[in-house]
């Protein structure tokens, strides 16, 4: 039997992994509050499982704010549990040399598992994960998800690898999204800290027509509700690119000024 701690909002497709698992009896889950090391750091003191785990996202999608990694790299050390990040949405964006959360916090020697997709920046499809040898052995002999897919068509692959080679030798469009998080601050005023921006305005009645004003306005914003987010959490998600301008910002920030109060 395994121990996994899980972030209490990470991506569905981790809780689903886990719920597999859960039927096949093979884990025990304990959920931490969102970010909340104090509660995690309690929950892995208490459990008396020799074999534990701790799934996060690296960056989350709703709200846009970071997993503490260099608090999770420490509690990795004091309690010698497996440490497993999805970086979707840090992937060729965030760190140096786009290798994602891990990179940016310095901290990629505690991660033993990276997942990740290909369908974000790199704007192909399927995902990979990044492990040692033992790892991936055992993941291509055991994972029941992985032998059971159709094999990444060869196109996309090149495709992946190609975008691979963009992310390592055109750091403009890197340097260039977080200039653009820097000017939407300045210019809306709202504390972010990432490329993906969440609007939370409440019903949604309020997200629905919000977003509909912003389309008609030349804006596709997408409006989030339940049972994504939970009821009168409803947001706007506004996902920052290489290819929007500072005129791009500007004219959004005027828009939504016409449509929520922030």
């Amino acid at each position: 039997m395994t121990a996994v701690f899980s972030d209490a909002l990470n991506h569905a497709s981790i809780i689903d992994g886990i719920r597999v698992a859960e039927r096949q009896k093979g884990v025990k889950l304990y959920i931490y509050k969102h970010c909340d090391m104090s509660h995690l750091n309690e929950l892995l003191s208490q459990c008396r499982m020799r074999r534990k785990v701790v799934v996060t996202d690296s960056l989350f999608s709703m709200d846009g704010d970071y997993a503490p990694m260099v608090e999770l790299a420490k509690l990795r050390k004091k309690h010698d549990f497996l440490f497993v990040i999805d970086d979707a949405h840090g992937t060729f964006v965030c760190g140096k040399n786009g290798g994602g959360v891990a990179e940016e916090f310095n901290c990629e020697k505690d991660v033993d598992i990276c997942i990740g997709t290909l369908s974000k920046v790199a704007g192909c499809h399927g995902g990979f994960i990044a492990c040692s040898e033992s790892w991936k052995l055992l993941i291509q002999s055991r994972g029941r998800s992985f032998i059971f897919s159709t094999a990444t068509p060869v196109p996309v692959a090149a495709a992946a690898h190609a975008a691979v080679g963009v992310a390592k030798h055109e750091t403009w469009r890197r340097k260039a999204i977080w200039n653009h998080v820097k000017d939407f601050h300045l210019l809306t005023g709202i504390p972010v800290t990432s490329h993906i921006i969440s609007l939370v305005v409440g019903s949604e009645d309020k997200a629905l027509q919000a977003r509909r004003f912003l389309l008609q306005s030349g804006f596709h914003v997408t409006a989030i509700g339940p049972p994504v987010v939970p009821p009168n959490s409803c947001r706007l998600r506004v996902v920052l690119s290489t290819v929007h301008t500072r005129q791009d910002l500007e004219n959004l920030t005027a828009a939504l000024s016409r449509c929520i109060n922030f």
